[in-house]
């Protein structure tokens, strides 16, 4: 009797559920076709009377001014000047500039001048990949955060290349197999990793793995068994993309054992516009009763600036009193938005009470002049970033 009982409820929930799977992959049919067919509409022949390449770059911060920035625009300098027939595309989030304003701004930061205009798309949904808006589990709130802002981007612009330059894996397939483009990624860090895992695992505190998480063994594996998780899921979707780019050997290491794509990734290394450095002496034209200590890099958590700050008001503590240079501490990055601003607000408090704040100075979204100009006197250069991937400034 149980298992007739049995039966007769499972067979029609069996039978439900595969209808609804076929009317999830004819709507899914049906909207892949309409996006073609819109895409045809919306898009026009050039003067040769063929029709430009789309290749789109998904960069909801690309106004940020840090290193993945930096990779965005020389990827698009260099697309630019090898191919005629190619029109970059840039999803941006960055609504508070114009198109203009933020080509301006990557020459002035990185001294990277475009040979031809990129056509922007601005999205109104960024605020769906914000960290403020999932206090928990952040990186399963973002990521699904960023299919409905890559959504609104596939139903303004739909590309023939696609290409997530700001590790949202998670848009990958939605452009695949919605879109029907070709789709390719530049990882620059993953979003998870397997020393991520390592951390949760050996109860580390860390500044994404809290104290009273590492403190509740039951806390700590469940978190575990989300990372795993998650960790899957990422390895999923990354495997969809055609061609896999990441900065560095330790950036493939993990993205090999996470996505399993082997044959279609490779090491290519960022930009580093060490030319215009070259100029730099290396050893002081004159003596100087001052040296300046720099850091580079963008007011996030896990730049770890509060150690910066915290070792420098040591080192001035303990540094004997006399005739010796003095030490300042200068922190060079970019502020993407109100969560780096009220960041750095932060730092400047941790400064007042440590008493160094006539010794530490912020400097924000500064021009690549003044950033060159900073480096040629600085005699030290400090960075606390756990597990830096590249670095590039």
């Amino acid at each position: 009797a149980c298992f007739r009982l049995l039966c007769s409820l499972l067979i029609p929930a069996l039978f439900l559920s595969g209808i609804l799977c076929m009317c999830l992959v004819v709507l899914l049919w049906g909207i892949r076709l309409w996006i073609q067919q819109r895409k045809k509409q919306l898009t026009s022949a050039g003067k040769d009377g063929k029709r430009p390449l789309l290749v789109a770059f998904f960069h909801p911060y690309c106004n940020a001014g840090g290193g993945g920035e930096r990779v965005l625009w020389c990827a698009i300098r260099t697309l630019q000047k090898k191919y005629r027939n190619v029109t970059c595309v840039v999803y941006t989030g960055d609504r508070g500039a114009t198109g203009e304003e933020i080509v301006e701004g990557a020459f002035r930061r990185f001294n990277i001048k475009l040979t031809h205009p990129v056509k922007f798309v601005f999205l109104e949904k960024r605020y769906l990949v914000e960290a403020s808006l999932y206090p928990h589990f952040t990186l399963l709130g973002q990521s699904l955060g960023s299919v409905f802002l890559g959504l609104e981007a596939l139903l303004k612009c739909v590309p023939d290349i696609y290409i997530d330059s700001m590790g949202y894996a998670f848009t990958l397939p939605l452009f695949k197999y919605l879109g029907g483009c070709r789709v390719g990624c530049y990882v620059h860090y993953p979003t998870i990793s397997t020393d991520m895992l390592s951390v949760v695992r050996n109860q580390d505190t860390r500044f994404n793995n809290a104290a009273f998480i590492t403190n509740n063994p039951l806390f700590s594996k469940f978190k575990l068994v989300y990372y795993y998780f998650f960790a899957f899921m990422y390895g999923l979707v990354g495997s969809c993309s055609d061609v896999i780019m990441v900065n560095s050997s330790w950036t493939l290491n993990h993205i090999l054992s996470l996505w399993r794509a082997g044959p279609c990734t490779s090491v290519v290394y960022p930009p580093c516009d060490v030319q215009t450095f070259l100029d730099i002496p290396l050893e002081e034209e004159k003596s100087t009763t001052e040296y300046s200590i720099v850091s580079v890099s963008q007011f996030r958590p896990e730049k770890d600036h509060p150690l910066q700050i915290r070792a420098f008001a040591k080192l001035l503590k303990e540094k004997r009193l006399g005739q010796q240079p003095s030490l300042k501490l200068i922190l060079i990055g970019g502020c993407r938005n109100r969560q780096d601003e009220e960041r750095v607000n932060n730092l400047k408090r941790l400064c007042e009470d440590l008493g160094v704040s006539n010794y530490v100075t912020f400097r924000i979204n500064i021009p690549f002049e003044e950033l060159k100009r900073h480096l040629a006197e600085a005699t030290i250069g400090l960075h606390t970033m756990w597990n830096e991937h590249f670095g590039i400034g």
